[in-house]
């Protein structure tokens, strides 16, 4: 992906965003509220129209029809995306919809099961959806992500409605199915220390721009964060995996410049 750009009207979103996303990887998008983590996300599911250039094995995202994309692309939003009268299987199985041909196949419902058991909710298809709680309503959205069989995964603020437990099993399954199934995962997270824990790299966007990317031990700086968040900060080394303890707001506003 190369400078996307995408405004709202006549505000500017994003300027000149720029990253590679390669298989197996997993990538955090971290920053501060309204840095354009949820547009960047939605612009690579071709919801939104940017400029610039996507490309995915050489290929021109724009050029690809929705079905195609679909096929290739699965995203999960922050919130939504269920219908409250659905069960639980009936949910997750519209992640198939890109694969279905006339009728649903055993290869569906396996893809289906499989998805809810490794989320831990195979106990519960055949309830509805609007019978769950909030934590339990997110594995579902995660869970269709997965039965989609899509190559890349975009979720906006995947742990947001979990607890502790289930915020880092979550981010486990993530970072094991990219490995496994190579899989291009690109996850909006709050969390810098679940993000620094579970993300191959880092990109840190601040005012619709890019401010930081590399891995996290090399970006998560108590001044990469003063910068980006506006806070004085702590960051220790647990077993080679930064821990960004905040403190305090900061009055500094030193910039920090991207190679």
């Amino acid at each position: 992906m190369q400078e996307l750009s995408y405004s709202y009207r006549d505000r500017q979103v994003l300027a000149d965003v720029s990253f590679a996303l390669d298989a197996g990887e997993v990538i955090g998008l971290v920053g501060p509220n309204g840095s354009g983590k949820t547009t960047l996300l939605r612009c690579l599911d071709r919801i939104l129209d940017p400029e610039g250039d996507i490309r995915l094995d050489g290929r021109d995202l724009c050029s690809m029809n929705r079905p195609e994309i679909s096929r290739t692309i699965a995203y999960v939003p922050q919130n939504g995306g269920t219908s409250g009268s659905a069960t639980v299987f009936e949910t997750v199985l519209m992640g198939r919809r890109p694969h279905l041909r006339w009728s649903v196949t055993e290869e569906d419902e396996r893809k289906v099961s499989e998805a809810l058991s490794l989320l831990g909710i195979g106990g519960f298809a055949s309830r509805r959806v609007d019978r769950l709680s909030g934590g339990e309503r997110q594995r579902v959205l995660i869970a269709r992500a997965i039965a989609q069989d899509a190559r890349i995964l975009l979720l906006d603020e995947p742990t947001s409605a979990l607890d502790v437990r289930s915020q880092i099993e979550v981010m486990a399954l993530l970072s094991r199915l990219a490995e496994e199934r190579r899989l291009a995962v690109v996850a909006a997270i709050h969390d810098l220390n679940l993000a620094a824990r579970y993300c191959h790299l880092l990109l840190i966007l601040k005012d619709g721009r890019v401010l930081g990317r590399g891995t996290p031990p090399s970006l998560l700086t108590g001044r990469m964060v003063r910068a980006a968040y506006g806070i004085e900060a702590s960051v220790k080394d647990e077993m080679g995996v930064p821990y960004v303890v905040p403190l305090r707001p900061s009055n500094n506003d030193d910039l920090v410049e991207i190679e």
